[in-house]
């Protein structure tokens, strides 16, 4: 009666051996074969039939050639992950045996593995329609990553080439965007810990994930996630006030409690800015973990990442107009160490000053610099002037040079990386003047008007007509203060001027306006992801309101070209808005091409009469 009851076990050996049954379907004869795949793709195997057939395997690897590329296939989808230890380390050495045998195969060992790095998928369903989604409740999840990262440096231990044919299966294997913060969180945090054990592959990996979360930064304008915050904001506001409206009933309150759910503080509103912040926290620990061995800074593990974010940096951040978030890699690890960030705006100087650079990169290096300077707290003083000393005596050069030449006239187009460097130093001025003349008023003064503002303001490529209106007022405001220079004069007198730009197209020749022609923006602007401020808050340099007296100052001088808006915007610390500026780098224009998004700071279109 027990024999009767019990099942077979499923340990048969269908016409012997695992060697047998190869070797008799290298003959053609294939039904044990068929019947031995039949057997590894049942979803029911247990853990002792996939040892004693992972052993067999490991014994006969010779003869898996390409010919058993489906047979390999099927073993490779073996529910091997989430089952006992002897499973796990008896395929880890079938994995080790098979690549080193059969290097055919690495590739699809490799994306195997990499395809285990987010968390499995469960179907919902609700309503008759499937929803997919993360399954978060694996208690196993982070030793199943472990796993994985074991049979990875098993594979790479036997095959020195494992590198390169891993890197495009990661590429291959990102998750889209759009899905769920849970799948790239875990994709993400797997890519960085290849790098730990893969060094080789640490600046490609850096580079996909920035090169992702560029994307999305792009994808969210600053403007966007605001909005969606504020509409939280409100909507949370009127369910709180319907809620202590209604009658205080223990029936109410559970059933609002099981069915509404109060959104985290911590959470964006917007959902790519949701995703956006959970990654930027996780390549801000990588590069603290990275950087502090027993929690002293390594300086020379510090050295060998900023070189490779810097090598990133110059590919993908450096050529992309208007990114929020993503640039504060740099902003971060230079604030490890004084070196680094000296070393990163030696770096900015040198691409702002090559001639044989694109406009447009240092115009942008230009902006960079700027907003660095004054932004980043840890910045002393000393490095500061030391910068301003630099910026300056180039901008004296690059006069001396236009004055003897036929091109000695106001032109973004011939002179962008002079106006961006003009902008640089306005606003590197605006935000460290307080700093620059604290202790010594009459020392800091002296080093002040060393600095020959007058002549800049005062030639004929004419800075104040290209800079955006805000810090051209408050640096007006500043140096009226401390009688540095006078530009009010110049200011009213642009104001009155028509400032064309000619975009020449199959339509012919357009003349529009633009009160910032640079379309210049500050890349240090206010960082305005609730997780990842938390990193970024401790070491940045808000905006601190300048007095009612200053602010006066401000606003009266200039009432043509610029709004109180645009005003406040700066003075709330945000670059004021373009809506209707092209969305592209500067001096590239095209006609009839208007961008509706906006483009981060940019002060809206604004027209002026033309004089006749």
């Amino acid at each position: 009666d027990e024999f009767i009851s019990s099942p077979p076990r499923k340990t048969v050996r269908f016409g012997g051996t695992l060697t047998e049954i190869l070797l008799k379907y290298e003959k053609g004869d294939t039904t044990d074969f068929e019947l031995l795949k039949h057997q590894l793709s049942d979803p029911d195997i247990k853990d002792a039939q996939i040892i004693n057939w992972l052993h067999e395997f490991r014994a006969s690897v010779a003869y898996l050639t390409k010919e058993l590329e489906q047979l390999v296939k099927i073993l490779l989808k073996l529910p091997w992950l989430r089952r006992s230890r002897e499973v796990v380390e008896e395929y880890l050495g079938f994995l080790g045996n098979l690549v080193s045998a059969q290097t055919v195969h690495l590739r699809p060992c490799l994306q195997m593995i990499v395809s285990q790095f987010v968390p499995p998928r469960i179907t919902i369903r609700e309503d008759d329609v499937d929803i997919s989604d993360s399954d978060d409740d694996d208690e196993n999840i982070s030793e199943n990553f472990d796993t994985c990262h074991r049979a990875l440096q098993t594979v790479a231990g036997y095959v020195p080439s494992t590198p390169q044919f891993l890197m495009p299966i990661l590429v291959e294997f990102f998750p889209f965007i759009n899905k769920s913060e849970r799948t790239l969180e875990c994709y993400v945090h797997n890519l960085l810990r290849v790098t730990v054990y893969l060094p080789t592959l640490r600046l490609q990996i850096l580079e996909l994930i920035i090169e992702k979360l560029l994307k999305l930064d792009v994808s969210t304008p600053q403007q966007d996630i605001e909005d969606a915050e504020e509409a939280a904001n409100n909507s949370a506001s009127e369910e709180k006030s319907t809620e202590e409206g209604l009658f205080d009933m223990e029936e109410d309150e559970d059933r609002t409690g099981n069915k509404v759910v109060s959104p985290s503080l911590e959470r964006m509103a917007h959902p790519l800015a949701e995703r956006l912040d959970i990654l930027m926290t996780i390549l801000f620990a990588y590069i603290k973990d990275v950087c502090h061995v027993d929690g002293k800074l390594d300086i020379s593990n510090t050295k060998d990442l900023y070189r490779d974010l810097v090598s990133v940096f110059d590919k993908l951040i450096l050529p992309t107009h208007a990114s929020c978030h993503v640039q504060y890699f740099m902003f971060y690890i230079c604030s490890f160490k004084l070196g680094l960030a000296e070393a990163f705006l030696d770096h900015l100087w040198k691409k702002l000053q090559d001639p044989n650079n694109p406009s447009v990169i240092r115009q942008t290096a230009g902006s960079y610099i700027g907003s660095f300077l004054a932004r980043a707290k840890f910045i002393p003083v000393v490095t500061v002037k030391a910068c301003l000393d630099l910026l300056v005596n180039w901008l004296h050069k690059y006069i001396d040079n236009q004055d003897t030449g036929t091109n000695a006239y106001c032109d973004v187009a011939l002179h962008g990386p002079f106006y961006s460097t003009c902008q640089a130093v306005f606003y590197t001025l605006i935000f460290r003047h307080k700093q620059l003349l604290d202790g010594n008023l009459r020392k800091g003064l002296s080093y002040l008007q060393s600095l020959n503002f007058e002549r800049i303001v005062m030639c004929q490529l004419n800075p104040l007509k290209i800079c955006i209106p805000s810090v051209v007022n408050l640096f007006a405001a500043i140096t009226r203060k401390y009688q540095l220079v006078f530009c009010y004069t110049i200011i009213e007198r642009n104001n009155r001027q028509f400032i064309p730009v000619v975009r020449s197209g199959t339509g012919g020749d357009l003349v529009q306006t633009c009160t910032n022609p640079l379309d210049s923006f500050f890349p240090f602007d206010p960082y305005i992801l609730k997780r990842s401020k938390k990193t970024i808050d401790p070491m940045y340099q808000f905006w601190e309101e300048l007095s009612a007296e200053d602010l006066e100052n401000l606003k009266k001088p200039i009432k043509k070209g610029t709004s109180e808006d645009e005003d406040d915007d700066f003075l709330k610390g945000e670059t004021p808005q373009n809506d209707g500026v092209v969305e592209i780098t500067p001096n590239s224009y095209e006609s009839n091409t208007r961008s509706p998004v906006s483009s981060i700071g940019s002060p809206a279109d604004c027209y002026v009469p033309f004089p006749l």
